[in-house]
């Protein structure tokens, strides 16, 4: 299992098994990271995270959707 998330992820890139950019990390709280999208991150993965809702300047990613979190960044679980 991954750690949780803490304050010090704040700042750090999400991305995917394969290395693109899902976005950033803007605040912790609540066990959840609550990322900042990339302005280019395709309709496919926004609605495999569930991030469908639009208007949106921020959405929640947990941590069971986490693989790694190092000095790197968030990396994504591969079935995601």
């Amino acid at each position: 299992m991954t750690r949780h998330f803490e304050s010090k992820d704040e700042g750090k890139s999400v991305m995917t098994a394969n290395g693109d950019m899902v976005g950033t990390v803007e605040k912790v709280s609540g066990g959840a990271a609550h990322v900042k999208p990339d302005a280019d991150l395709s309709t496919a993965t926004r609605n495999k995270l569930g991030w469908t809702k639009e208007g949106e300047d921020v959405y929640e990613i947990k941590n069971q959707h986490v693989e790694e979190i190092n000095d790197d960044g968030i990396h994504l679980k591969s079935d995601l």
